[in-house]
């Protein structure tokens, strides 16, 4: 009898950290979703106008998201990221190539959510294999933002070449260098940004909240 009441107290017990970590992930996940659509909306919040391309930061937040929840979380948060772009490049478009581009899913929505599985992934596998979760938050930073830069103007160049070519006044043949440059002013600074702060903020959220890195 006495065993029995023990395993009761154990299975309640269990049942109660569940929910508790639940609820966490939940808030956590409500947070960053709010969090990021506002970015997505409002300049310097998540993306710095340039008129030529858009530099972005708003890929923090999913990383973070990515890190800290989990890539099924990070792929959501990456989603709404997508929506809310696509939302800005229809109402309120920051560059001279928004309405062409950034109106169809496959560049804006695509390739955010998979930002967020690949950040998820990389930071698992270090999570899971490795003592070294701070080296793992870095990589899969990196390999976030990485993401982010080579599927979206990858998609471009296969998808608007013409389009892009009229619109910054270049040749076609011309664009592969245009995009490289782009990824040496645009993509190199955001994933050196992405790779001090994601990992500072994901800490700081997961020393917080222990339900969460269990």
């Amino acid at each position: 009898m006495c065993n029995r009441l023990k395993l009761r107290k154990i299975h309640i017990r269990g049942i109660f950290i569940l929910q508790k970590r639940k609820a966490y992930r939940t808030a956590i996940l409500g947070v960053l979703i709010a969090i990021i659509f506002v970015q997505s909306m409002v300049p310097f919040l998540g993306f710095i106008p340039t008129g030529f391309i858009n530099i972005t930061i708003i890929h923090i937040t999913v990383i973070v998201a990515a890190i800290v929840l989990g890539p099924k979380d990070g792929a959501i948060v990456g989603l709404v990221w997508g929506i809310g772009t696509v939302v800005r490049a229809f109402t309120s478009p920051t560059s001279i190539i928004d309405t062409t581009v950034f109106t169809n899913p496959i560049v804006a929505i695509l390739p955010r959510i998979i930002v967020g599985l690949v950040a998820g992934w990389i930071y698992l596998w270090f999570k899971r294999h490795t003592n070294k979760k701070v080296l793992g938050m870095a990589i899969a930073s990196a390999a976030g933002s990485l993401t982010n830069t080579v599927l979206v103007l990858g998609l471009m160049r296969v998808m608007y070449a013409s389009a892009m070519a009229q619109a910054y006044a270049t040749q076609t043949d011309l664009l592969n260098k245009m995009l490289l440059v782009i990824v040496g002013t645009n993509g190199v600074p955001e994933m050196i940004v992405a790779i001090i702060i994601a990992p500072a903020i994901s800490t700081a959220i997961l020393k917080s909240n222990k339900f969460l890195d269990n």
